[in-house]
């Protein structure tokens, strides 16, 4: 088989490295893989493929900070993908995140009707069925129910400043994504399984695979790094977020510091230099890295990972931390407490401080084999090598109901 997935990154970021992995899989089991792209610059052992430039990222980031038109920007970008897709005849594709500034949806689904290519799409967040927001359960909107209009979030990502076109928006996605004759989700969660089913999506089969991580890269290992920032002696508390914002608890690991007592450290990975400088006494700053090796180091060193989101899918970051050993403390936010149970870490109430604060103290005080539990626990469910095997065999099947259909 010939599949080509399109992400918004390539081998970076969860939604690139998954892209990626199962890229790797098609390829070891003897089918050609092919991802197209809208920005960075990671090497893959797919083939790739660009789709458009930096002036269309910021014609389209134009188009929708005006006039709220997130995902109908970028024509040309995407007439130009067409023609590459053209030359490759897929026997599938792999969609991930349409959003993101690089892409045209209208164009790419009309085209994906008129061909009835098979289409397993990946559902990351809420973004496909609502009319602009990528999450709306910070704030309980039920809107993407019925029909969005009057966005409480059109400031939000992704944002826009002058119009609100989400009345537009839900209509024309409604649109765009019901045609499909040979498309079914996959949800990394069975809380977006849930919401997708109470959707105009709810006709479209979903299948719910949870994220697959490299086990053999996030792995417990002897970690050094405390001492590089003189902290050896300490307990490390531990975040890891690509951009940390008000959505990812940054105020939260801010209060919860002043809780915790002075042998207890919290470091923070992901956060700009701006941010580094507001930081109080007693919280460590690392800028966002692509070395894998050194994430593993500090959730091997790290005591206990804490994930104080108040908006999110399945987070990645939970099952890496699980994968080194340690266990994890998240806010009952969407999928993510469908990470651990009740041997491998605490779910906590969205905004509860105190409460994060005193199952800090339980784990702290839990028997040294949570460790062991944790690993267990992604050995179990996250190996990439089952949860990508899986996508392969959805891909085999889709194939094989498109040919069965066409005769």
């Amino acid at each position: 088989m010939k599949i080509l997935q399109i992400n918004t990154t390539v081998n970076s970021g969860s939604t690139g490295r998954i892209a990626e992995d199962i890229g790797k899989v098609l390829i070891s089991n003897g089918h050609e893989s092919y991802i197209a792209y809208g920005r960075g610059n990671q090497k893959s052992q797919s083939q790739l493929i660009k789709i458009g430039n930096q002036t269309d990222v910021l014609m389209h980031g134009l188009k929708t900070a005006i006039f709220d038109r997130h995902g109908f920007g970028s024509k040309k970008a995407t007439l130009d993908l067409i023609d590459e897709i053209e030359k490759i005849k897929p026997d599938a594709i792999g969609l991930h995140n349409m959003h993101g500034y690089y892409l045209n949806i209208e164009v790419l689904f009309n085209y994906l009707k008129v061909k009835n290519i098979p289409v397993l799409w990946t559902l990351f967040d809420c973004w496909a069925f609502t009319g602009h927001c990528s999450y709306f359960d910070d704030i309980d909107c039920k809107k993407y129910q019925t029909q969005c209009q009057k966005c409480p979030k059109t400031r939000k990502y992704p944002a826009s400043f002058v119009l609100d076109n989400s009345y537009d928006n839900f209509i024309d996605k409604k649109r765009l994504f019901t045609g499909l004759e040979n498309i079914e989700f996959v949800v990394h969660s069975q809380w977006l399984k849930t919401m997708v089913g109470k959707s105009f999506l709810k006709d479209i089969k979903a299948n719910c695979l949870p994220s697959g991580i490299d086990l053999e890269l996030f792995k417990p290992v002897a970690s050094e790094i405390k001492k590089k920032f003189n902290i050896a002696d300490k307990k490390i508390v531990l975040g890891c977020a690509s951009q940390w914002s008000e959505r990812k608890g940054l105020k939260d690991f801010i209060q919860l510091r002043a809780l915790l007592n002075q042998d207890t450290f919290i470091v923070l990975i992901g956060v700009s230099k701006k941010q580094v400088k507001s930081l109080p006494t007693g919280i460590i700053g690392i800028p966002r890295t692509e070395s894998i090796q050194e994430l593993v180091m500090w959730y091997s060193a790290a005591d206990v990972f804490i994930n104080p989101t108040y908006q999110d899918n399945f987070p990645t970051t939970n099952i890496e931390s699980l994968a080194c050993g340690t266990p994890v403390i998240t806010y009952n936010t969407g999928g993510s407490p469908e990470a651990i149970d009740h041997e491998t870490g605490f779910v906590v109430e969205k905004g509860n401080v105190k409460d994060l604060s005193d199952a800090i103290d339980l784990i702290f005080n839990k028997d040294a084999k949570i460790a062991l539990k944790c690993r267990e626990r992604a050995e179990k469910y996250f190996d990439k090598n089952d949860r990508y095997q899986e996508y392969l065999d959805l891909f085999i099947k889709l194939v094989n109901k498109t040919i069965q259909k066409s005769h």
